[in-house]
């Protein structure tokens, strides 16, 4: 929305929701209308930093002392979220749309298998969508879909390319809801992403672009507003997924195990060697269910011996999506702050002064805070 709303439509505060972050600017979308929006640019307010409540994108907050005529507010209070995604943080997500293509790249059932599991682990439902159609025959189509029902996934098969219209099924998943786009990298997430919101205006509608910065899409999570209604975020982050979470976790993000309760006889059995397990060895991603336990087991055994004061090691992602440990160097005792922390400081000790409505406020925003 590009117009000024009604002069009886401008109250002090209102709700609305974080869709950017960068640095100390939050751009939060609020709607004056049953399809219209204003965009803010606000800061967060000095007592959420003093209690250490932090805003991401997703967040439902309250602004306060709105300025409509030059689009500016304050951030006073950020309601619960339902849950709450850590890398990208993103909060109040309805779904993960996991994308994959069917050829360029091979559709690679071990890679696929691990995007899935770690979408599964996040709790919040998935929905399966397998791009360039136009690379592969009918038949080899069909095959991986009756394959996918195996797995207890029913994927949505679209050509972002030769699609004219995207399929209604697509766009009835997205709409209303906020979902986030996941997947590796060449499938399709950005054409896709280009096609939902096909208005340039609206997806770069970002803080950086209110600021007169460059854009950099890709390192900041972002909610988009969809025409048919709803909000979309890519997950830069989300390319390679380790799977961290403990047995029990592991065990419910396999469908394949969730569809079978009352087949293992024992409570607590990690169906891989104990006799009268019902589970093991019956379907397709068993071998695939048995190294992620294996790695979720040795990562578990690696923190009950780590020290307690500091990990003596770090965890990182190679280029196969493989969970890769190396020793931690011990940290420097004296590190100067960088410039950027140093300026970012000087930031947040300015813009809670201009807050800062009596001397004795100052006192508890800044100087207490900052140590002055």
């Amino acid at each position: 929305m590009t117009g000024s709303p009604a002069t009886n439509l401008n109250p002090s505060s209102a709700t609305g929701t974080v869709v950017a972050c960068q640095a100390n600017y939050y751009q939060v979308r609020v709607p004056v209308g049953k399809h219209q929006s204003i965009y803010f640019l606000c800061t967060r307010r000095a007592r959420l930093k003093k209690l250490g409540q932090q805003v991401v994108v997703g967040d439902e907050v309250v602004v306060e002392e709105m300025d409509w005529q030059d689009r500016r507010g304050a951030i006073a209070t950020v309601s619960p979220r339902t849950n709450l995604l850590d890398r990208p943080p993103i909060s109040n997500v309805d779904q993960i749309l996991l994308i994959f293509a069917l050829a360029e790249p091979v559709l690679e059932p071990n890679q696929l298998s691990r995007f899935l599991v770690k979408a599964e682990s996040t709790n919040i439902p998935v929905t399966l969508c397998l791009n360039k159609r136009d690379l592969l025959a009918e038949s080899a189509i069909e095959q991986w879909k009756t394959r996918l029902f195996h797995w207890g996934y029913e994927p949505l098969v679209i050509s972002v390319r030769d699609d004219k219209a995207l399929p209604t099924a697509l766009l009835e998943t997205l709409r209303g809801r906020v979902s986030v786009v996941a997947g590796p990298s060449g499938v399709g997430k950005s054409s896709l992403l280009n096609r939902l919101v096909p208005d340039v205006d609206a997806r770069t509608n970002t803080v950086s672009g209110k600021l007169g910065r460059g854009r950099h899409t890709t390192r900041h999570v972002e909610l988009f507003e969809l025409p048919t209604g709803g909000l979309l975020a890519d997950t830069p982050g989300f390319n390679q997924p380790d799977v961290t979470c403990n047995v029990e976790t592991l065990m419910q993000c396999f469908p394949e195990i969730r569809q079978r309760p009352g087949h293992c006889q024992f409570n607590n059995c990690l169906h891989r060697d104990e006799p009268g397990c019902g589970i093991r060895g019956t379907w397709e991603r068993y071998d695939y269910y048995l190294a992620l336990l294996d790695e979720v087991l040795q990562h578990q055994q690696q923190l009950e011996h780590r020290p307690a004061a500091e990990a003596m090691e770090k965890v990182k992602m190679g280029s196969d999506g493989q969970v890769h440990h190396e020793p931690k160097l011990e940290a420097k005792k004296y590190r100067r702050t960088s410039r950027r922390r140093h300026h970012q400081d000087l930031q947040d000790i300015f813009y809670d002064v201009m807050e800062a409505k009596s001397i004795d406020d100052l006192d508890d925003a800044v100087l207490e805070e900052y140590g002055f």
